[in-house]
């Protein structure tokens, strides 16, 4: 048996709540056209209630399973029976104790945490969704899968293609949207790379029209397998946490494939009684990225049970395109107009009374330099969260004794062009990168120190700036 029979795909809007199997290849309802949720007879299954059963599993680390942190939780994602499963050790992640970062956003000491997704096999988070996706297609039988990316999920996909040699990967990029440490990985794995003339939107448009046609197996994050690898982030706090749960998880918001894998997580432990409560969860955009700051935030949208407002979206949309606005933002990850996974997200605002904020390049650049400088390095779009952080707690809607977690969702050499460009002695280079997305000065940049090839000339700049 390749299957779990607890497990099944379920329609998420109300009215419907249609049924597929979980052999079933299929990203939305065939009958209604919205999202799928996996979901589980959990009596069925026999999921162990206790932590402990989940926390002894690192003593027998020996075993792949055990050693993965997505599959060491499996019995919270019982979809695929264990043999079946495609791991290569992702999860195994850090999350830090940022008493220098917590300075900076105004928090207490020993209050604010970040949660280190970079230090997965490819890099960033998505090898944690990646995993579950590419096992659920290994079951399937898939020969080709497929994404569209502004980077980090296509290196994800490629690499998981190379390590298991199951299948071949397809990746849709947009013009000139992708950074070269991440776009390097997908070449460098082997993957077929098709570069379109658009952005991520469009990417993900043809994307899913060529899975259609050709029969590949799609694994952005409308994937409802994904975000069952998404959402053992959550567990891995929780673990590192001693099983308590923070106030507040911040996280960046692109395609709300985490924020939308988070909620989840938290609506099944609360059921499965594994936790009391639920942390408060805020999402960040970036500005030049922000539709679902724009919806919930000014045009009020909300879950409403699943009865979603769709004349305000559409509306929104519709302006979009007249205008012919394009997103923009040096924090590329999240450079996203048209998130798939919004009615998930809603949700998970929705269950854990969530807020959503904004933040601009300048102060997401800030923020990033702020946590390279307390030791962690991550890409522009991870510290969105910080920068969000920082806002909440100046807004007084983050207490400063709030215990805290940030998500960094990638590893800073996903893209080194930001990082160096922020840094630079170099004034036309720093305009050249980001001067045109508004950033106008680096307030925490680490410039080098130019001397002349002389000991003393050395010496005297090691003292006078050392």
């Amino acid at each position: 048996m390749i299957f779990r029979d607890a497990a099944y795909q379920q329609c998420i809007h109300p009215d419907c709540g249609a049924q597929f199997g979980i052999e079933q290849v299929v990203t939305g309802c065939n009958i209604c056209g919205s999202l799928l949720d996996v979901k589980y007879d959990w009596n069925q299954a026999g999921t162990p209630t206790d932590w402990s059963y989940y926390q002894n599993k690192w003593g027998r680390r020996y075993a792949p399973l055990n050693f993965s942190g997505i599959w060491r939780f499996h019995e919270l994602l019982p979809f695929a029976t264990p043999e079946h499963v495609v791991t290569v050790g992702e999860g195994q992640t850090l999350l830090q104790q940022a008493d220098f970062v917590s300075k900076y956003v105004g928090m207490d000491t020993g209050n604010l945490f970040l949660q280190y997704e970079g230090m997965n096999p490819s890099g960033s988070f998505k090898d944690n969704g990646m995993s579950a996706a590419f096992t659920h297609a290994h079951s399937v039988g898939a020969q080709r899968a497929a994404c569209a990316s502004t980077g980090n999920t296509s290196a994800s996909l490629a690499m998981y293609c190379a390590v298991s040699q199951l299948m071949k990967a397809v990746i849709f990029i947009g013009s000139g949207k992708i950074a070269y440490g991440k776009l390097s990985q997908a070449l460098e794995y082997g993957a077929l790379t098709v570069q379109i003339a658009g952005d991520f939107d469009d990417a993900m448009k043809r994307v899913q029209e060529v899975c259609r046609e050709l029969g590949i197996y799609l694994v952005n994050s409308i994937n409802p397998f994904r975000l069952e690898g998404q959402k053992t982030i959550m567990f891995r706090v929780l673990e590192q946490l001693g099983w308590e749960v923070p106030d507040w998880i911040v996280v960046p918001g692109g395609n709300l494939g985490n924020s939308s894998s988070f909620g989840k997580a938290f609506i099944e432990l609360k059921q499965l009684g594994l936790i009391d409560r639920v942390p408060r969860l805020a999402i960040i955009n970036a500005a030049g990225a922000d539709t679902l700051y724009e919806l919930y935030e000014n045009r009020g949208v909300r879950w409403n049970g699943g009865h979603i407002d769709r004349n305000v979206l559409q509306s929104y949309y519709d302006e979009l395109d007249t205008s012919n606005k394009k997103a923009s933002t040096i924090a590329s990850a999240i450079e996203i107009n048209r998130p798939v996974n919004f009615d998930k997200c809603l949700r998970a605002l929705d269950f854990c009374d969530g807020v959503v904020r904004k933040a601009t390049d300048q102060q997401i650049l800030d923020a990033k330099a702020k946590v390279g400088i307390g030791g962690i390095g991550c890409e522009p779009a991870s510290a969105a969260s910080v920068a969000g952080a920082k806002m909440l707690r100046e807004q007084g809607i983050i207490a400063s004794s709030d215990r805290v977690v940030c998500i960094l969702t990638g590893h800073q050499l996903k893209d080194p062009t930001a990082t160096v460009a922020y840094h630079t002695t170099d004034q036309d280079k720093f305009n050249e990168v980001l001067g045109v997305r508004g950033v106008s000065r680096a307030n925490f940049a680490n410039r080098a120190v130019a001397v002349s090839n002389s000991l003393d000339e050395i010496i005297k700049a090691i003292k006078l700036y050392g």
